[in-house]
């Protein structure tokens, strides 16, 4: 495993956020790269569903982390490493949309969900409404602001908690709740009309 490999480099044993921060606050690289090794799919993940392009994600990825290096002396003793590396991610991407105010923006998915989806026993069929289908969630995602595509992907997608999601963003956990909920009625709102017109197939 490549942990174990970095772990073996470096000669320590750091098997703690606590631990591996404290690493990076003495100069020590490898503490950094097994940071990175833990959490950049999921950084990851998180910028190519915010801004749906998956080079301009590597770029933003890449970015997080410098600024997550630079600055790893602010992380509060209670944060979470997680939270803290998202809440540098969202500024990121939310720097990089507004940034470009005239390019449209369509939402990702991991390469690897959709390789799970393309099941080999599928007919031409199901292939083909699967990717429609998938077109239209990308069109309703990209159809929410800001902070509801925030809180969606990082509750609905990421699977985070709410406490997590308010260390991640600064609202409050209220906020959070009325986000997601109007994200995901404007969500069913944008795809029934396609699931409605599917069933009629």
């Amino acid at each position: 495993m490549a942990v174990n490999l970095l772990e073996a480099h470096a000669g320590v044993w750091m098997d703690s956020s606590e631990e591996l921060i404290a690493g990076v606050r003495r100069g020590d690289e490898n503490a950094f790269r097994l940071i990175f090794e833990q959490h950049h799919r999921f950084v990851f993940r998180f910028l190519y569903g915010m801004v749906g392009e998956r080079r301009l994600a590597e770029e933003l990825m890449q970015e997080t982390f410098m600024q997550a290096y630079k600055n790893i002396g602010t992380v509060r003793e209670e944060a979470k490493l997680l939270s803290w590396l998202c809440g540098i991610a969202r500024n990121v991407a939310l720097h990089s949309l507004r940034s470009r105010p005239g390019k449209n923006q369509w939402i990702g998915i991991d390469d690897q969900e959709v390789a799970e989806l393309k099941d080999a026993q599928l007919t031409p069929e199901t292939r083909m409404l699967n990717t429609e289908l998938k077109a239209v969630i990308h069109d309703a995602l990209a159809a929410l602001d800001e902070d509801k595509r925030g809180v969606f992907i990082l509750k609905v997608l990421q699977q985070m908690s709410y406490e997590e999601i308010a260390e991640v963003t600064g609202f409050s956990i209220p906020k959070l709740k009325t986000d997601l909920h109007r994200a995901k009625a404007q969500m069913r709102r944008l795809i029934r009309p396609y699931l409605e017109v599917r069933d009629e197939m």
